[in-house]
């Protein structure tokens, strides 16, 4: 049973990475409502995964990678298309992706010393922020605050939880890096 357990988390992983490309497709087309639904199948996905992943006490590092994998280029990927189409800061979006890819060589860095990196509770919440604010931002909602689009503003929530959450896991395993 765990193994078929198992293929269903994979497949809600591999459910992400598949939608990416469609995601980015539809931004760069115009199709925000179509965007907005497949972008919220996917991640939806994530936090199905998870909690069954929980549920069942069904993990690898296998599954932990290409779980995080999955979530990195969805987010990049949305991200990248609403630069595009002039919906999201390029510095936003390079502060969040950034973040993901000083993340992965952290990961690297402490499976090096045979250890692992697991996601904290701010962690996931940066998740949860990012999925919403970029989904903000695809259906953009004619809703201004102090001059700005309320999907800006959760936008730049959005890239401030995920730096502090680079900073969290820098500072936690800092000991990782600095060892010779």
């Amino acid at each position: 049973m765990s193994s078929g357990r198992s293929g269903l988390l994979v497949a809600g992983t591999c459910t992400r990475i598949v939608l990416t490309p469609v995601v980015i497709g539809l931004v760069l087309g115009g199709a925000d409502t179509a965007a907005a639904i497949v972008f919220a199948v996917g991640a939806a996905t994530d936090w199905v995964d998870g909690r069954l992943a929980r549920r069942w006490e069904v993990t690898s590092r296998l599954g932990a990678f290409l779980d995080t994998t999955a979530d990195k280029l969805l987010v990049s990927g949305a991200l990248v298309a609403l630069v595009a189409v002039d919906r999201v800061s390029p510095w936003f979006a390079m502060v969040i992706i950034g973040r993901e890819l000083v993340l992965l060589g952290l990961r690297a860095a402490v499976a090096s010393e045979g250890r692992h990196l697991e996601a904290s509770l701010l962690g996931k919440w940066k998740a949860t922020v990012q999925f919403v604010a970029i989904l903000l931002a695809i259906v953009r909602p004619d809703v201004t605050i102090g001059g700005a689009f309320l999907d800006q503003w959760a936008i730049a929530f959005a890239a401030f939880v995920t730096a502090w959450s680079g900073v969290d896991y820098l500072i936690r395993f800092w000991s990782v890096l600095r060892s010779s």
